[in-house]
């Protein structure tokens, strides 16, 4: 077991990639898409149950884990891995984009952000050295930087304010990460839908160092043919021999036209908030089972697919058990869409690694635009 983080990028197909991360608690094989396990559990899934959908690491939330249970609770319990029966790697957030959407009286300054809690008015400071504390107590093998996030579209003088700003929290994070062998730190690029203002934020991440680099700022309101211009020209800002993440992002046809630009790193929330919505992911495209076409469809919902909702049960089933809310609908439809983004990911693995990836694309978009089969 490697004692250090390390990246090895073993093929490309155009711009994009595929290879490994290694940990101390195992590797990551990008492109990888991370669940989202907000505060220390994805929602309406078991742990083992989301190995098994072929995750190879969970991202954790420190805003919501800073407030409840605290990260010094955690830390006496043994750590983040321990406290919520997960033995793979962890990544975990700073903190800066929930601060600025869910906290509320937020007073930002040069130092950090002072706020009250969203859930009890508490009041509390994030800092890039506070944020590095938190991360440390939870145990995370890849710490995210500190950072500000404004919400898109906001003017020129604001983004670069606000890059210039990340910046200088950058350095300080690094400085107050120290060294921690088999632990990472990523930078984050920022600076909004403005090429200069990205490429000086570039800059000023590889000069001060990190084991890894995001790509921030996009998924915040700017939609996809926006996203998809930065992204066109921002992963070759960054170092090619370091993992590229695109922070919460997304839907499928998001995280296939990343892969197309050089991203290796995803996380997003939507496939298992959509599972307890009643919203599942097919090649097709998203099929909504609260509809009535599904009440007496006895046809599993997706047959090409082996997770425990297509292999035992009816959308007639799962329709009924979302129409009736019943708890069972929400891990039923969530194992499904965790199952489906892993193995897309696992799709664009082999089809970069066989050199094969417009193909592959193709055959997505094509399937995606026949739409959900129709009810018998």
């Amino acid at each position: 077991m490697t004692a250090r983080f390390s990246f090895t990028l073993a093929a490309t197909c155009g711009r994009a990639r595929t290879g490994v991360i290694s940990t101390p608690r195992g590797e990551i094989r990008t492109p990888a898409f991370m669940p989202v396990g907000t505060a220390a559990t994805v929602k309406a899934m078991r742990p083992e149950s989301v190995r098994e959908t072929g995750a190879d690491i969970l991202l954790g939330n420190t805003y919501h884990l800073m407030l409840r249970p605290t990260a010094e609770r955690i830390a006496r319990l043994g750590g983040l891995h321990t406290f919520m029966n997960w033995d793979r790697p962890i990544l975990t957030d700073s903190g800066g984009f929930q601060v600025m959407s869910l906290a509320e009286l937020r007073k930002l300054t040069e130092d950090g952000v002072t706020f009250r809690s969203h859930i009890d008015g508490s009041k509390h400071m994030l800092s890039p050295e506070r944020s590095m504390e938190i991360q440390k107590l939870l145990g995370s093998d890849i710490v995210m930087c500190f950072d500000e996030c404004p919400a898109l579209p906001a003017d020129r003088a604001r983004i670069e304010e606000s890059m210039r700003l990340s910046m200088r929290w950058a350095a300080r994070s690094r400085e107050a990460f120290g060294d921690r062998p088999g632990h990472a730190l990523f930078g984050i690029q920022q600076g909004g839908l403005e090429q200069d203002l990205r490429a000086e934020s570039a800059r000023a991440l590889t000069g001060i160092g990190f084991d890894g680099y995001a790509v921030g700022g996009l998924a915040v309101g700017e939609g996809q043919a926006a996203m998809f211009s930065v992204l066109d020209y921002a992963p070759g800002q960054l170092p090619e021999d370091k993992p590229r993440y695109l922070m919460g992002v997304g839907k499928p046809d998001d995280i296939v036209g990343a892969v197309e630009r050089g991203i290796d790193m995803f996380d997003c929330v939507l496939p298992s908030r959509s599972g307890r919505t009643g919203q599942a992911f097919t090649p097709r495209g998203a099929v909504n089972l609260k509809n009535a076409r599904h009440a007496e469809d006895p046809r599993p919902l997706d047959e090409g697919c082996t997770c425990p909702a297509c292999r035992s049960y009816s959308r007639a089933y799962l329709h009924h058990l979302i129409r009736a809310q019943e708890i069972l609908g929400s891990m039923l439809l969530t194992w499904h869409n965790l199952h489906y983004y892993q193995q897309l990911m696992q799709g664009l693995r082999d089809a970069i690694a066989a050199d094969d990836l417009p193909a592959f694309v193709a055959r997505f978009h094509a399937t995606r635009a026949e739409g959900d089969i129709p009810p018998l």
